[in-house]
């Protein structure tokens, strides 16, 4: 099945496995900003995946429970009164579902009125699990083997080594931060 915390993690390794290679902001980039924001392709394919996950009679609708699943998977964790109301607001049938449209217009909403900070900050403390401040291999390898990833210890201590600015062999918040924003703090 499906874990919403490690959907995150799942970004976030990808994000590290990939950060060497760096993405200029060219005109097409800066065009692109002043356009309404859309979701990445990468969170449009998970807002699919979610859906079709939890639509299990592949009618193109889901119901209440589904839709809390559905959006808990992709880590929100709405209240009943928030997935009732948004079934109210969308229902068009009357049937007690939402459809598929309607599920990627709440999540595109959803996902875009997100603060990066906090979901980088939550993402740190997926991969911080013993909440030393610090993201060390051992923090790493669980998230990769959770995650189904097999790193050899020889990746797992070179994604350490990248990141890793103030040489103390674990990877802090601050370094983290630059990480996932794709900056260079020093």
């Amino acid at each position: 099945g499906i874990n919403a915390e490690y959907m995150g993690a799942s970004f976030t390794m990808s994000r590290l496995d990939c950060f060497s290679e760096k993405h200029g902001m060219g005109a097409r980039a800066r065009r692109r900003k002043l356009k309404r924001p859309e979701l990445t392709e990468e969170q449009k394919q998970e807002v699919k995946e979610s859906f079709d996950l939890f639509d299990a009679d592949k009618s193109g609708k889901i119901d209440y429970h589904e839709l809390k699943v559905a959006m808990r998977a992709l880590g929100f964790d709405v209240q009943k009164q928030e997935v009732m109301k948004i079934i109210q607001e969308h229902d068009r049938e009357g049937a007690g579902t939402v459809s598929y449209f309607d599920f990627v217009e709440i999540m595109t909403e959803k996902i875009l009125a997100r603060d990066p900070d906090e979901e980088i900050f939550k993402a740190f403390q997926l991969f911080d699990h013993d909440q030393t401040g610090k993201i060390s291999a051992k923090n790493l390898r669980r998230v990769a083997r959770e995650l189904g990833e097999s790193l050899s210890e020889d990746e797992i201590q070179a994604m350490v080594d990248e990141f890793d600015k103030d040489e103390d062999g674990e990877i802090n918040e601050e370094e983290f931060f630059a990480i996932m924003k794709g900056t260079n703090i020093w």
